[in-house]
């Protein structure tokens, strides 16, 4: 009898099939780095490129898995950490992060969830690819979904996107086609069709194979083309961001980014990751342009028209806090992006000089505090300059003590509102604030508000209000979702219905920090992305003080608590108070720290000491692994199931063959695999030895009668079936 080799495939085939799979699992992540906001998809090229090695290699699972997940670990300890890797301090990092971000997946707040984890999600899906298109690729040689799937994916990117995926098509085609064949010649050689021994010891006829498909590629790549048949939708769908948010009355979408006219606020918004400057600082802050003190009941305008006043560089200072106030002095560079067009002046909290190279002027409004920037008398950007500031940090127990004697104009003024704010909005503001005695605690509980009870910040489907509809009272009682502008402006509005004074500041958030200078300043990169508004409660003799209201926000204002020096008996009190003096408000107040958010190192690993949950981190590990391996001991049981009711439905000689085929890997499984120098007829008298039964060489006659002699009785498939199903219930039990 002749030997037979079934699914015995040369490791060099089934390696250039797999090769293959990897390049083609590139073609998913080259348009990333263009399509979102990831700077450089390097670091997951290098991973894909490690667990795509691991999984050619067939090493034991339990080292596969150890060495991808340490991979997993050493990249996000390089991309995210600074503690030493795998330390006691980088342990505790980690699971206060993994924590944090299952309790926000739990709870669906989704924008909370952190760089690091979400770098976390994406190289697990990586290393899960990894395993699945090996047993697409090699095992099942089923590769056609996949090749599918991704030309439909490049594709829409194409058409739809920026992406140019004009090359991406042609290697995608290069690719699919060698591994079409390839798997297609191998599946051959399985079936015994190809009976020259030097086609299953040697590649050389994969040459012709490849030679085919370049030529067919290069022919397809010159040949002449029909022009499009459809316009480009990717000038359309530019155009429609550009102009999203105008001036008509029915616009209902903007872009992001810094604009004139908040007379009209809600709707959605459209990303834009234009970058507008960059900025070389010590201190991460927020960046202020201007302020308005009008509501309107649909947005803000400014009582008074602008009144810009020429001021000298060098005395242009603009402090909205007292003198008493504790600053620090520091110097920002700031350098525009050659596309951004900003004609005002982009500054810190307590600016007092502007030095710049250029011959421009600056022209200051007292009544928005805003600094209109021109060169020759004309309305124009600068592209570089550097400020002076006095960076304030604001005593939390003087804050609490200010007192409520404004001046009664001042104090008309900042406390605005229409005629028409439903009176739902002020009782509610009374309720949040009832158990408060003081200005700063009524502001904190406003500004905590939102985030204890379910608003959610997002800028897709953001409804606009009816012609009859306050705005804040659309966003507190009946919708709940929105952006920056929802939630400043209705904190604005609920502390005026207090007679809290207090007005709304538009500007940007601190951007992304992206390098170092080599005098230690911070370089942060500040987007279209990072317009934003805030919000300023006024504290008689000590000024504007800057609150955070919104979802995934955070307030980068310092804060500190004076220590009364009779307090004081030793040095562990000394300790001790000082501790608790800075503990107590901003951490109590802020139990969920967002991204961005500046805390001691001290209150830091305090902080995260207490909000890691070990037994939700340890439950959701045992679960993993539970579930994992109940998978893997039920899985032939499963597929086993499948095969069966596949042979009894349809009962012919092409499903008999694909259930014998599963009866050898079922064996396999249980490690009674087919030695290289056995033949069927051999193999299947073991099989028999083993389990007392002469079911295994009655199913090995008929697959051989089909095989070689092209035998195919029907008539036998329904008693064999029920020998397959009675040996496979044998084999698993």
């Amino acid at each position: 009898m002749k030997s037979i080799k079934q699914n015995q495939t040369p490791i060099l085939y089934t390696s250039i099939v797999y090769i293959c799979g990897f390049f083609l699992f590139l073609e998913w992540l080259y348009p990333i780095e263009e399509v979102t906001n990831t700077s450089d998809v390097n670091v997951f090229l290098i991973y894909t490129l490690f667990c795509f090695f691991i999984s050619l290699l067939k090493l034991n699972w339990i080292l596969s898995c150890f060495l991808k997940g340490f991979g997993m670990l050493f990249i996000l300890n390089s991309l995210y950490f600074t503690e030493a890797f795998l330390s006691k301090w980088w342990f505790e990092q980690l699971f206060a992060e993994l924590s944090m971000n299952i309790g926000s997946l739990f709870s669906q707040q989704l924008y909370n969830l952190t760089p690091l984890f979400r770098s976390f999600l994406f190289l697990l899906l990586i290393w899960l690819m990894s395993y699945l298109l090996y047993y697409w690729f090699v095992v099942m040689k089923r590769i056609f979904l996949f090749v599918i799937l991704t030309f439909i994916y490049i594709t829409v990117l194409d058409t739809f996107t920026t992406y140019d995926a004009s090359m991406a098509i042609v290697r995608t085609f290069i690719i699919s086609f060698i591994v079409l064949g390839l798997t297609n010649f191998i599946k051959n050689i399985n079936l015994e069709e190809i009976r020259f021994p030097w086609a299953k010891r040697r590649a050389i006829w994969v040459m012709p194979l490849i030679s085919i498909v370049l030529l067919a590629s290069f022919i397809g790549y010159v040949a002449p083309k029909f022009d499009p048949q459809w316009p480009d939708p990717v000038p359309f769908l530019k155009s429609a961001a550009e102009n999203a948010g105008g001036s008509g009355s029915g616009s209902t979408i903007r872009k992001v980014g810094y604009g004139e006219d908040d007379s009209q606020l809600g709707g959605s918004f459209v990303q834009d990751d234009t970058p507008v400057f960059q900025a070389a600082v010590e201190e991460e802050h927020y960046w202020r342009i201007e302020t308005k003190d009008v509501y309107t009941g649909k947005g803000w305008e400014n009582a008074n028209p602008s009144d810009y006043q020429l001021r000298q560089k060098e005395e242009l200072e603009v402090v909205t806090f007292a003198e008493g106030v504790e600053t620090e002095e520091l110097e920002a560079i700031i350098g525009f992006d050659g596309s951004a067009d900003l004609q005002k002046l982009i500054y810190p909290y307590g600016m007092t000089k502007v030095e710049t190279s250029e011959t421009g002027q600056f022209l200051f409004d007292p009544y928005s505090e805003a600094v209109q920037t021109q060169k020759n008398g004309e309305k124009a950007s600068l592209t570089n300059y550097s400020i002076t500031y006095q960076h304030p940090s604001f005593a939390i127990d003087e804050l609490r003590e200010s007192g409520e004697e404004d001046n009664l104009d001042f104090k008309e003024h900042y406390t605005q509102l229409p005629e028409a704010l439903p009176d739902r909005i002020g009782e509610l503001a009374a309720e949040v604030t009832e158990s408060e005695d003081n200005r700063y605690d009524k502001a904190k509980a406003i500004e905590q508000y939102f985030g204890r009870n379910g608003f959610t910040y997002q800028i897709s489907d953001v409804p606009v209000p009816e012609e009859e509809q306050d705005y804040v009272d659309q966003f507190l009682f009946d919708s709940q979702v929105g952006y920056c502008d929802n939630f400043s402006t209705s904190m604005v509005v609920m502390l005026r219905s207090l007679d809290i004074p207090a007005r709304w500041v538009k500007g940007f958030t601190s951007g992304e920090k992206i390098s170092e200078t080599n005098v230690g300043l911070d370089v942060y990169k500040v987007t279209n992305n990072n317009a934003h508004s805030w919000v300023e409660v006024h504290f008689p003799g000590i000024g504007w003080v800057p609150f955070e209201p919104t979802q995934g926000f955070s307030n980068l204002t310092d804060f500190h608590m004076n220590i009364d020096p009779e307090d004081i008996g030793s040095e562990d009190s000394t300790e001790t108070d000082t501790e608790s003096a800075y503990e107590t408000p901003e951490l109590e107040e802020n139990p969920n720290l967002q991204e961005g958010e500046a805390v001691s190192a001290d209150a830091t690993s305090e902080t995260n000491e207490g909000s890691i949950n070990w037994w939700l981190i340890i439950g959701i590990i045992a679960f993993v692994l539970g579930l994992g391996y109940v998978v893997y001991k039920i899985w032939y049981r499963i597929t086993s199931y499948f095969v069966l009711v596949k042979l009894m439905r349809k009962k012919d000689a092409e499903t008999f063959q694909l259930a014998y085929h599963h009866m050898l890997k079922v064996l396999k499984h249980t490690g009674l695999g087919k030695e290289e120098d056995q033949t069927l007829r051999e193999y299947a008298e073991r099989i028999d030895r083993r389990y007392e039964t002469t079911a295994m060489n009655q199913l090995t006659n008929y697959y051989e009668q089909i095989l070689y002699r092209n035998e195919i009785d029907d008539s036998k498939i329904e008693e064999l079936t029920q020998i397959w199903k009675d040996l496979i219930k044998k084999i698993l039990s």
